[in-house]
């Protein structure tokens, strides 16, 4: 990654309680954005509960952290409620944001093309700047990695 850090687009969607969050409102806080495909499915719930986990070490360093998805607010609050997550989902329905972080992929799986959101996750630093991403993001000891950046800031 180059020393030139890029601006993250400033995101306004709402969460799974119905209430607006914009990024830009959080500064000088550094925020983690995890994007995952699906709500409650396997993969999707081990990274959300992987973040919850390791929540009390985000506050500590000073971080929020959110998931975004295309699901609609409400399967975003069951999600939360079911598998009793502990950081804010955001529901981005239109897409606009998975396309601003270039998260919105054509995907295959059994011979089938189809478009999805790639598995992807964002530190942002405190005066709005992409300080670290992972793309094609496998869920063991992620979390983890995303954390030891956090520190690192």
């Amino acid at each position: 990654m180059s020393e030139e850090l890029i601006m993250a687009p400033d995101v306004n969607l709402p969460r799974e309680t119905g209430e607006m969050v914009r990024l830009s409102d959080l500064r000088p806080a550094p925020v983690v954005l995890f994007f995952y495909p699906r709500a409650d499915t396997s993969g999707c719930t081990k990274e959300a509960q992987a973040f919850t986990t390791l929540l009390p070490e985000f506050e500590a360093a000073g971080a929020k952290v959110f998931g975004i998805s295309k699901d609609p607010i409400s399967k975003q609050e069951k999600f939360v409620a079911k598998r009793e997550l502990g950081m804010p989902l955001l529901s981005d329905e239109e897409g606009d944001i998975c396309e601003q972080f270039g998260v919105w992929k054509e995907k295959s799986m059994y011979g089938k093309t189809y478009m999805g959101i790639e598995r992807s996750t964002f530190v942002i630093d405190g005066a709005g700047s992409i300080a670290q991403e992972w793309r094609k993001v496998k869920v063991p000891g992620h979390a983890e990695a995303v954390l030891e950046a956090v520190k690192a800031l």
